[in-house]
């Protein structure tokens, strides 16, 4: 329990220090010189929805397990009550591959460089906003902890919020691969819940050429299938092999 609350606290603070040592200097006229050009009106897609979160956990989530630390019993209904809350990291990881294209355009600036000067920080800001993708991994482990030590009282509670938990985690990792759908010309939104995605591999041999001499082609198509409640997608990757 001790863990948690240290953790989330640290997690709040390295928060707060991207949404004012970056995300509130994008408004500061001393630096707007400094600004790289590719950025300009782009902040929502490098930070995504970061200041829902920070002010989640800063507000509520941090507030209410600090209240759970003389009754560790009680965690397992802090997640469960805010099991709808925690659903934003869904949105924030489903635009991170976008945030990381753009910071590669824009993360050597001289108003980066700047920004983690004034913070004093070690690492730049692409590694802070790695953390809530790290940190909503890191409750399961956290929780499955304190489940091997719960006897009694809130052990029930402690199993549906690790169940809850990892289902938040598997509709993340689900709206990542659906990122990767295209050519589909309809609304994936109205297809109804993901209810599975996974690969597997599809081996053609084309023969081309003289009897004596031939060249065999063969081409390696891996195919991504995603099944909904209504619909079922399937998109390609490609790869030719000579020989």
């Amino acid at each position: 329990m001790t863990e948690l609350i240290e953790t989330e606290r640290l997690y709040v603070e390295e928060l707060q220090s991207i949404m004012e040592g970056y995300f509130a200097e994008l408004d500061n006229s001393e630096l707007s010189h400094l600004i790289p050009p590719s950025l300009e009106n782009k902040r929502d897609m490098l930070f995504g929805n970061l200041p829902e979160i920070y002010e989640f956990h800063n507000r509520t989530f941090l507030k209410e397990l600090e209240n759970c630390a003389e009754k560790p019993e009680l965690v397992g209904t802090c997640f469960l009550k805010r099991k709808e809350e925690l659903q934003v990291y869904e949105k924030y990881c489903q635009n991170k591959p976008r945030s990381e294209v753009l910071w590669r355009q824009c993360g050597d600036s001289l108003f980066f460089q700047e920004c983690q000067k004034k913070l004093d920080h070690k690492l730049s800001l692409d590694s802070y906003l790695l953390k809530p993708v790290q940190r909503i991994t890191k409750y399961q482990l956290m929780l499955k902890e304190m489940l091997k030590c719960s006897k009694g009282e809130g052990s029930v509670e402690l199993e549906e919020a690790l169940a809850t938990m990892l289902d938040i985690i598997k509709s993340v990792n689900d709206s990542m691969h659906q990122i990767a759908i295209t050519g589909f010309e309809g609304n994936l939104s109205e297809l109804g819940k993901l209810l599975m995605q996974g690969s597997f591999n599809v081996w053609t041999d084309h023969k081309k050429g003289h009897s004596k001499v031939q060249q065999h082609n063969t081409q390696h198509n891996t195919q991504h299938t995603t099944q909904y409640t209504t619909y079922n997608t399937v998109h390609n990757t490609m790869h030719n092999i000579q020989h």
